[in-house]
């Protein structure tokens, strides 16, 4: 299975921002028991790159791992190199997704207005990252209208209370990130135990 059809298949991707490094293979394990399979680490969190390198290597095949916020082309080749199988901007950089390509890597530039969402589906963008999706699903569905044969995903704004209306609406996967990993909460076991049973919430929902 390529990157893009596990991103596809699995919906959900766990958004992971200023976890502590010790903690993410424990958060990765319990997102993974509750069905989440694509995970991302906020290039802008603690060790990044290393904990990208770390989580590829120890996952394997179970997990898919990429890296987020990324801002240039400089850094997304930084990210691929230490394993990253697919790199989420919250903007639009060409640069950074022509490097994304070059190394095989999906490449999911963020995007808002439909001018935005279709340069960013042009210039090569696998996925499109619409943020902040706080407007809520109806905007999908509007964009969907003159542009249904572009992917979308929204992030920023996305709950337990509205992925079934962005899914209804047809976004193709949902970045998620303090509603799914709470990172200002202590690693405890009930905290994992929680964040499994969330994942399940969440993989459910969607499916």
């Amino acid at each position: 299975m390529t990157p893009l059809s596990h991103i596809l298949e699995s919906k959900v991707v766990a958004i992971i921002r200023g976890a502590n490094p010790a903690d993410l293979l424990r958060i990765a394990r319990a997102l993974q028991l509750g069905g989440v399979r694509t995970m991302e680490i906020t290039l802008n969190s603690p060790g990044a790159l290393e904990s990208i390198k770390q989580l590829s290597e120890a996952l394997g095949d179970e997990m898919l791992i990429g890296a987020g916020t990324v801002l240039d082309a400089e850094t997304a080749r930084a990210a691929l190199l230490a394993g990253a199988k697919f790199i989420i901007s919250p903007t639009l950089d060409k640069k950074t997704i022509r490097m994304t390509k070059r190394y095989g890597a999906v490449s999911i530039p963020g995007a808002f207005t439909a001018t935005e969402i279709l340069a960013a589906y042009e210039h090569g963008g696998d996925i499109i990252k619409v943020f902040p999706a706080s407007v809520g699903a109806t905007y999908f569905k509007d964009i969907a209208g003159p542009l249904p044969f572009i992917p979308l995903m929204p992030t920023g704004g996305v709950s337990l209370t509205n992925i079934k209306d962005f899914h209804k609406a047809g976004a193709v996967a949902f970045g998620l990130g303090s509603a799914l990993v709470d990172t200002s909460q202590p690693v405890t076991e009930e905290y994992l135990k929680q964040l499994t049973e969330k994942a399940q919430q969440f993989v459910q929902a969607v499916q």
